[in-house]
């Protein structure tokens, strides 16, 4: 079984970039958030009645893409993740009434299941930023598929902080990207240096 390494951190911070640039040095397997590609992320985008189709898209997505990355030899590196898409994504729309309790039970058990399943990822890539420069980053970007929303940024920080509070420092590593730096010349040789000790 491979080795599965994730980044989280905020909507724009530059998670994608980094898998990137990570699985062009490392030769990595990756895995991506797809947006474009999903059948219910338009849907939802004008109609919240489709965020329990998204968000439950988004979590068999993620266990697919990590059976599929721990299939190979090589690491796979996933943008974001099942974690971050329930203990994030899941929750901050059950809190903004988008999910209705029952359903963001529904979505409880359904990541309850791939993770009794499927074991957590090996390690966490923590890309993190002020929040000015995340919301910088955030309005640069302009994905026509975004559902967060800029007001959400820093709900989405308060969320990752509260889940990754209680993960083994031994599976998580801390990257400053603070500094507008796109081709990650001070984080990536301390995150694969991280990935090859995991």
């Amino acid at each position: 079984m491979g080795k599965l390494i994730v980044v989280v951190g905020s909507s724009g911070v530059g998670k994608t970039t980094l898998v990137r640039l990570l699985c062009k040095q490392g030769g990595f397997g990756s895995g991506l958030e797809e947006h474009v590609e999903r059948p219910f992320q338009a849907l939802f985008k004008t109609d919240p009645r489709f965020a329990l189709a998204n968000q439950f898209d988004y979590l068999l997505l993620r266990a697919e893409q990590e059976r599929d990355l721990r299939s190979r030899e090589e690491v796979g590196i996933q943008d974001g993740g099942l974690e971050m898409d329930f203990f994030v994504f899941t929750r901050l729309f059950h809190r903004k009434g988008l999910l209705s309790v029952h359903e963001y039970a529904l979505c409880e058990r359904l990541y309850a299941q791939v993770r009794a399943a499927q074991p957590a990822p090996d390690g966490i890539l923590w890309l993190q930023a002020p929040l000015d420069v995340v919301v910088q980053r955030f309005a640069r970007r302009g994905r026509t598929l975004e559902i967060a929303v800029r007001d959400d940024l820093q709900s989405i920080a308060a969320l990752l902080n509260e889940w990754l509070k209680d993960v083994s420092p031994s599976r998580l590593l801390r990257l400053d990207a603070s500094e507008d730096d796109p081709a990650y010349r001070r984080c990536l040789p301390a995150a694969l240096d991280f990935i090859g000790r995991i």
